[in-house]
């Protein structure tokens, strides 16, 4: 009975929020209410058993994506009748993408239902193994069989990283530079000097 009540409640308030986040009219109230989606979805993945999905949504969708669009959307100087102006002009593209989509997910289901398209199932060969969460599960899914697209996944963002950094970098005319390799080179004892003041006598600046 608690399940059944959580549940309804993480998805009223899923789909309430994700709505409020559309409609809404300032963009910093609208990532708010998206952030509270993200809450409510985890907990929904919590629900089913999916602790580390839930996980995922918390700290990858929360604590980064979420608050990078905070962030940027305060730090932006929006425009807000310009904006609506463009809301107005691109009105009938948004419209035609949207009712393509509606047609694609009718014909998905439809065809779904109709027996035309079938999902992927479990075959057996990678059994359950009892007395293991769903995260130790994962992670040792990740790290035998999945180990070297892992990898490949985590160099493809480093360098996406790298990328972006390069991109942004610009050069500011008078503004002063660190010198990593004399930084380095620097020994403790060139940086820092013990004294021992007397007692009353203060520090000789």
């Amino acid at each position: 009975m608690i399940q059944v009540f959580a549940f309804y409640l993480f998805a009223s308030l899923v789909i309430a929020s994700g709505a409020i986040t559309i409609l809404s009219r300032n963009p910093v109230h609208s990532v708010l209410w998206l952030i509270l989606a993200f809450f409510n979805a985890a907990g929904l993945m919590v629900l089913v058993g999916a602790e580390f999905i839930a996980m995922l949504l918390v700290i990858v969708y929360v604590g980064a994506v979420a608050v990078l669009f905070l962030f940027v959307v305060m730090m932006l100087d929006i425009d807000f009748a310009e904006m609506r102006a463009g809301f107005v002009k691109n009105f009938p593209l948004g419209f035609l993408l949207a009712l393509v989509l509606l047609c694609e997910l009718v014909l998905g289901v439809g065809a779904y239902r109709t027996g035309a398209l079938e999902l992927g199932v479990a075959d057996g060969r990678a059994p359950v193994v009892a007395g293991v969460s769903n995260i130790e599960a994962i992670g040792a899914l990740l790290y035998t069989r999945y180990l070297f697209l892992f990898e490949t996944a985590g160099i493809i963002l480093l360098v996406a990283m790298i990328g972006a950094i390069v991109l942004t970098h610009r050069e500011r005319v008078g503004a002063r530079r660190q010198d990593v390799g004399k930084q380095n080179a620097r020994r403790p004892q060139d940086a820092t000097r013990n004294v021992k003041p007397a007692v009353g006598q203060g520090v000789t600046l």
